[in-house]
C-alpha cells in the first residue's frame, strides 16, 4: 500500500518537497496532497517589488513552475483551501475551502508544514483601512498593483525600513509616488549596523524618499468611506493615498502552535538536522515558518528567506522519499539594493556578537570596485567584525555600487569555514583591473582587522 504525504503550504519549501519526494518515490508508492491557500504556486517573494515597480512584467515571470505543472507530475495540489486544524494523534489534519467554504479531513502517514510567513500588522486603529498592504504573496502584490492603478493621489507612505520597507519604497518612487518611510530605528536596515544603515539613508534621501527614524506609527487615519488618508505618529501626521507595511514577518504557526509542535523565541517552528519537528518522526517542516541554528551564534534564529526555503524543501523531500539530507544552518547572508546601491551582509552585527557574548574588533574601511583607474571603479564601505583574540571572522557589511553586493559572498564562506581574518588575508582571489584592485576590498578589511587584533592583544 502507498503512503500518503500531506504538504501544508505550497510556495518554496513546500513544493520542492513535494517535487523531490516525487522523484524518489512513484505515485503508486507514495501519494502527495499539498494544501495552498492562494491562488499561485512555487513563485519568488522576493521578485514583488520589482513587479510594483515595473521592472517585473507580471506574476507570471515570477512563477518557477504552474499548479498545471506540478499536478501533471501527480502531486494531488488543492488551491485556495486552507489547513485549520493538525490532529497529531490521529495523524490527519482538517482543511477549508476559502471559495465555496466546505471543509473536511484527511489522514496522513507523513506531514509537511510549509505554512511561511506573514507581515507584521500592529494591532493600531486604523490598520486594517482600504488601502493598507503587507506585501508577502503574489496574491499581496496583486492587491497592492490594483489600489495603486485606482487610486488619484500619488503620497505613500512605507513603514518599516528592513528589506521589503526600502525596495518598496524604491518601487514607489519608480512609480511616480512621493514617498515618506518611517522607522522605528535611527536608520534604515536593522541588519546593518547603524553606521552602515546611515550610508543607505543618505542614498534614499538623495532619491527623493523622505527618511524619518527614530518614529512608530501610532494610528492610521480613515476618510468617512473608511480609505487611508494618513500615518499618524507621537507628533506628526503624514498625508498618504496608500500604506505599505515594511516592519518584518512573522511565522505563520498557529495551527501547529495549537497542535502542540515545539516553537522557538520567535514563534518558529523547531527542527532537528534532517527538518524534522522536534519529537515527531513523522513530521517536517521547513521555510519561513522554521527557525535555523546561525553557525556563528549557535543560537536559533527566525531568517525568512528563499534560498533557505528552497534547500529545506529538498531535504524534508528525501526525507519524505526515503533518503537521508540534513541541513546544518545558516550564517545570515542577505543581498539588496537601493536603486544602483549594492547592500549586503552575513554573520553577526555589533549587537549580535555582544548579545552573543563574544569579545570583538571592528574595522570600516573604504575602497572601489574596480582598479581605481578602471573605468566604471565605484567607491565601496566594508565593515568587518573578528573576535578578540583569536581573530575568528564574526560577520561583514558592505555597502557599494554595482560589483559591492555579491562580494559578501566571499566573507559568508569563510564564516562557514570558520576562517581567522588572517586566513582570509591569504585567500587567493582572482584579480584584474575590470573586476577589483589588487587587493579585494574584503582582504583590505580582513587586513584592517588584523591589524586591530594584534593591537589589542597588546594592550
Amino acid at each position: 500500500m502507498s503512503e500518503r504525504v500531506v504538504i501544508i503550504g505550497g510556495d518554496a519549501a513546500g513544493m520542492a518537497a513535494a517535487s523531490q519526494a516525487r522523484r524518489l518515490k512513484s505515485v503508486r508508492e507514495l501519494e502527495i496532497v499539498v494544501f495552498e491557500r492562494g491562488h499561485f504556486t512555487s513563485y519568488s517573494a522576493c521578485g514583488i517589488p520589482y513587479w510594483v515597480g515595473g521592472e517585473v512584467g507580471g506574476p507570471d515571470e515570477l512563477v518557477a513552475r504552474t499548479p498545471e505543472q506540478h499536478r501533471a507530475r501527480d502531486i494531488d495540489l488543492r488551491l485556495r483551501t486552507e489547513v485549520v486544524e493538525i490532529d497529531v494523534a490521529g495523524q490527519r489534519v482538517r482543511f477549508r475551502a476559502l471559495d465555496a467554504g466546505q471543509e473536511g479531513w484527511i489522514g496522513y502517514d507523513k506531514l509537511v508544514i510549509a505554512t511561511g510567513a506573514t507581515p507584521i500588522r500592529p494591532e493600531l486603529p486604523g490598520i486594517d483601512a482600504d488601502g493598507v498592504h503587507g506585501v508577502q504573496t503574489l496574491d499581496d502584490g496583486q492587491r497592492l498593483i490594483d489600489t495603486l492603478e485606482s487610486i488619484p493621489g500619488r503620497r505613500a507612505v512605507v513603514v518599516g525600513a528592513g528589506y521589503i520597507g526600502v525596495e518598496m519604497a524604491e518601487a514607489m518612487i519608480h512609480r511616480g509616488f512621493q514617498v515618506t518611510m518611517i522607522n522605528r530605528g535611527a536608520e534604515p536596515m536593522s541588519t546593518l549596523d547603524p553606521d552602515m544603515g546611515a550610508l543607505i539613508r543618505k542614498s534614499m534621501q538623495g532619491m527623493g524618499i523622505d527618511v524619518i527614524g527614530d518614529t512608530e506609527m501610532t494610528a492610521v487615519r480613515t476618510d468617512e468611506r473608511g480609505r487611508v488618508t494618513a500615518v499618524a505618529t507621537a507628533d506628526a501626521e503624514y498625508p498618504a493615498d496608500v500604506v505599505i507595511l515594511g516592519i518584518g514577518v512573522r511565522p505563520v504557526t498557529g495551527v501547529a502552535r495549537a497542535a502542540g509542535l515545539p516553537l522557538g523565541e520567535s514563534g518558529g517552528l523547531l527542527t532537528d538536522l534532517a527538518m524534522r519537528v522536534r519529537g515527531h518522526e513523522n513530521i517536517w517542516a521547513g521555510g519561513d515558518c522554521v527557525e535555523v541554528l546561525d553557525l556563528v551564534s549557535g543560537s536559533e534564529r527566525h531568517i525568512p528567506l528563499g534560498t533557505h526555503a528552497n534547500k529545506h524543501g529538498q531535504i524534508i523531500g528525501s526525507g519524505v522519499g526515503g533518503d537521508y539530507a540534513t541541513f546544518p544552518g545558516v550564517v545570515g547572508t542577505a543581498v539588496s539594493k537601493v536603486c544602483d546601491l549594492e547592500v549586503a551582509r552575513t554573520g553577526l552585527r555589533e549587537s549580535d556578537a555582544l548579545a552573543a557574548g563574544l569579545q570583538f574588533v571592528t574595522v570600516t574601511i573604504e575602497s572601489t570596485s574596480r582598479s581605481g583607474y578602471y573605468p566604471g571603479a565605484a567607491p565601496m564601505t566594508v565593515k568587518m567584525l573578528a573576535e578578540r583574540r583569536t581573530g575568528r571572522l564574526l560577520g561583514a557589511q558592505i555597502v557599494g555600487r554595482e560589483g559591492a553586493g555579491k562580494r559578501i559572498d566571499i566573507v559568508a564562506v569563510a564564516l562557514t569555514a570558520r576562517l581567522t581574518v588572517d586566513q582570509i588575508v591569504a585567500l587567493d582571489l582572482g584579480y584584474a583591473p575590470p573586476f577589483s584592485p589588487v587587493w579585494d576590498p574584503v582582504q583590505v578589511a580582513a587586513r584592517r582587522a588584523v591589524t586591530a587584533v594584534r593591537h589589542d592583544a597588546t594592550r
